[in-house]
């Protein structure tokens, strides 16, 4: 029944969001604002998906009576801030600042061995991703995974499950024969709308998430082997371990 591993990146592949939140900070004071976000802050700030999304909130929370008139003054500022953004976290990417969460790549060799089909479904940005996992498995991460939804082909930021849908099209799966991997509410509903099996590895900024409907809630992936998810993947539909 199992074929594919769908994985979501930020916080479930790597713990990546307080080098987000650095490079975040960092922006902003390049660009000569006053912002600051703190954990808590951010932490709030994580139920919008999406950094561009985030940026916009958190600009209408702090000049609710300030007007836009044609959108162009915000749009620019938050393009600007988002590309020096993404220039802070791949230099500190390059430098070693994440690493995969625990049991991730063992899970992913499991199933590259094992002839299952790999995908990655994420709001964050190609640049994002690429840093990441260039760090994290090598120049050739790309063989890895034969389908790459993100922030480019997937627009519509989770909870919309427009991402599990396109990467179950590109695989040509129906959701049955496949397990999202989240560490996020926004994330499991998102996979659960496009009725996906999903299991959660929370972290310290999800943990007080509500996770109701996920397969299983970890710590993280260490010691989950392919097995055992192929046994919950299977009481989850009713059939036996394939």
């Amino acid at each position: 029944m199992l074929e594919a591993l769908i994985f979501d990146v930020d916080g479930t592949l790597a713990d990546t969001e307080r080098v987000h939140l650095a490079a975040f900070n960092a922006a902003f004071a390049a660009e000569g604002l006053d912002w600051r976000w703190d954990e808590a802050l951010y932490t709030r700030l994580l139920q919008v998906s999406g950094g561009k999304e985030r940026i916009r909130h958190y600009w209408h929370e702090v000049h609710p009576d300030r007007q836009d008139i044609d959108g162009t003054e915000l749009a620019a500022l938050i393009e600007r801030l988002h590309e020096v953004k993404t220039a802070f976290y791949e230099e500190a990417v390059r430098q070693g600042a994440v690493q995969l969460r625990p049991g991730v790549l063992e899970l992913i060799e499991q199933a590259r061995q094992a002839g299952l089909r790999l995908a990655i479904a994420t709001t964050t940005s190609p640049v994002n991703i690429a840093a990441l996992l260039r760090s994290a498995m090598g120049p050739d991460w790309r063989l890895a995974f034969e389908v790459v939804e993100d922030a480019s082909t997937a627009p519509r930021k989770k909870p919309h499950p427009q991402v599990y849908l396109q990467t179950l099209a590109r695989l040509n799966l129906p959701p049955a024969r496949a397990l999202a991997l989240e560490d996020s509410a926004n994330g499991l509903q998102a996979a659960r709308a496009a009725g996906l099996a999903t299991v959660i590895t929370r972290n310290a900024f999800t943990a007080h998430h509500d996770f109701s409907g996920a397969l299983r809630v970890l710590d993280d992936l260490s010691g989950i082997d392919l097995d055992t998810l192929r046994r919950w993947h299977a009481e989850a539909s009713g059939a036996q371990p394939s």
